[in-house]
């Protein structure tokens, strides 16, 4: 029958040795078929094995919080089936589906409304782009040199492109770039452009640079130095300078981030220019990659922000189309100076093109999204979104202080950071993004004060059961937040 689930004994052999308490359960209307045991799955090279339990920070207690890696190793899957002979007749199977994805769309708009810890803004309607579904469409090869396949959005790309290098102050003789499949692959392509610059280069990035900034050095073989921070999470120059004085020798590759993954922080770019320019590193001898993911869009609407601009010595930077534009599906843009891509650019006789892109085929749907949404908001749209999530960042920020709950709001962020939750169930409800004992919100152009209300709400009904025994305390987060943002016992 369509939809139904054998189970061969081998299956439920593993199934009984699986644990089942330390994996998060898909929802039940999707008649899930658990495909795997997370003790199969071997050990990393990290803390603890997947499917096992690492120790963690301190639960407010006192007590090691046990981090159940094997939480998040996906179990599940909705199976596929062979069609019957007659289920065209029937019906059946199409109706099985209709129904499956009915249930999928209302988990969706479940999970939606509960979303608060990660940089997506789900505030869009593209409606009107829906006729282009029924093309394949892909920018397969350089955006600036057509391809032997037809079916492209070339012109879309580059107008987006044309777009950022004005907002990013580069002229259209002086760039080039491309719309990217995530943020990670705009890290991959701007840090790759500084090691073909500089085949011997030393790659420097702040600790709380994002995964995909140390993902690099490792694909590229490069020798990676990391940079303390301050507490707001900004690069300590102090330390970056000792670094540079270290490895003189060798030219410098440096990411800087517009926006940290977890506290949000801007590093100072004129400082990060200053500290090489002091330590003998003229402008012949590094290159700075500057990974915009969310805040590299909003930075240029915020009054007196620093300016990440081409009139400065920088060689790259890019954005994510998902997060703060607001594209349904995962793109960013990359921009680099035209002078630096002959390094990579290669000709491909089978496209008719050249290609200097990480990936072969490209979305040729992102553009047309990011394209709509430029169109349609512009920069005064944007300046507009972003003084709304500014505005409701500090509104959370207060709302959390005066229920004497620890957290922080860096000045160009619209990133909360706050204690982390005592209840791994609470974490999961509003999808909280968690490092150690602190969490964060991301303020959105979708998040407005009545879903941060409830929100906020909730936690404080939740911290009333969690600590009203007194054997469980908030934990303390001065060394993540500072003294003066911290709510513990110690620092009221």
């Amino acid at each position: 029958m369509v939809g139904s689930v054998e189970v061969s004994p081998v299956e439920a052999n593993d199934r009984a040795k699986a644990t089942v308490d330390d994996v998060e359960p898909l929802p039940v209307e999707f008649y899930p078929l658990e495909t795997s045991d997370p003790a199969d799955l071997g050990t990393t090279n990290g803390v603890g094995s997947v499917g096992g339990k690492a120790e963690g920070p301190r639960a407010g207690d006192g007590r090691k919080r046990e981090i159940v890696l094997g939480r998040n190793v996906h179990t599940m899957s909705l199976e596929v089936t062979e069609p019957e002979a007659d289920d065209e007749v029937t019906g059946d199977r199409e109706a099985y589906m209709a129904g499956v994805l009915a249930r999928y769309r209302k988990s969706l708009i479940e999970r939606t409304r509960n979303h608060l810890g990660y940089p997506y803004n789900l505030d869009f309607d593209y409606g009107a782009l829906g006729q282009l579904q029924h093309f394949s469409i892909n920018n397969l090869g350089d955006p600036f040199i057509e391809s032997n396949y037809g079916v492209h959005s070339r012109q879309f790309e580059v107008g987006v492109l044309d777009w950022f290098a004005r907002l990013w102050e580069l002229e259209k003789n002086e760039y080039w770039g491309y719309i990217t499949n995530c943020g990670t692959e705009g890290n991959l392509h701007g840090i790759l452009v500084g090691r073909e610059v500089f085949p011997d280069g030393i790659l420097y990035a702040s600790r709380e640079s994002h995964y995909s900034v140390f993902k690099a050095a490792r694909m590229y073989r490069m020798g990676c130095i990391k940079v303390n921070t301050l507490t707001s999470g900004e690069i300590d120059c102090a330390d970056f300078r000792t670094k540079l004085l270290q490895n003189k020798d060798k030219p410098a590759i440096i990411n800087v981030n517009i926006g940290t993954t977890v506290k949000g922080a801007v590093d100072d770019l004129d400082l990060v220019i200053k500290t090489l320019e002091e330590t003998g590193f003229g402008r012949d001898r590094f290159y700075i990659h500057c990974d915009g993911a969310l805040f590299g869009l909003m930075m240029p609407f915020v009054k007196r922000a620093p300016k990440v601009s081409f009139k400065k010595p920088i060689g790259s930077v890019s954005v994510s189309g998902h997060k703060f534009v607001g594209c349904p599906m995962p793109c960013g843009v990359q921009i680099t100076r035209l002078e630096h891509i002959n390094t990579l650019s290669r000709n491909v006789e089978y496209l008719a093109s050249r290609d200097a892109t990480i990936m072969g085929s490209r979305n040729g749907h992102a553009p047309i999204f990011l394209w709509y949404t430029l169109n349609r908001k512009g920069y005064k749209g944007f300046q507009k979104e972003v003084q709304k999530c500014l505005r409701n960042a500090h509104y959370l920020k207060d709302r959390l202080h005066a229920a004497g709950i620890g957290a922080m709001l860096n000045e160009l962020s619209s990133t909360v950071v706050f204690e982390r939750p005592h209840d791994e169930e609470f974490i999961r409800k509003w999808q909280l993004a968690c490092q150690g004992n602190i969490a964060h919100v991301v303020v959105m152009p979708n998040i407005d004060i009545e879903k941060l209300d409830n929100f906020t709400n909730e936690l404080i009904e939740k911290r009333e059961i969690w600590f009203q025994d007194g054997k469980a305390q908030a934990p303390c987060i001065a060394e993540e937040i500072g003294e003066e943002s911290c709510m513990c016992t110690r620092h009221k």
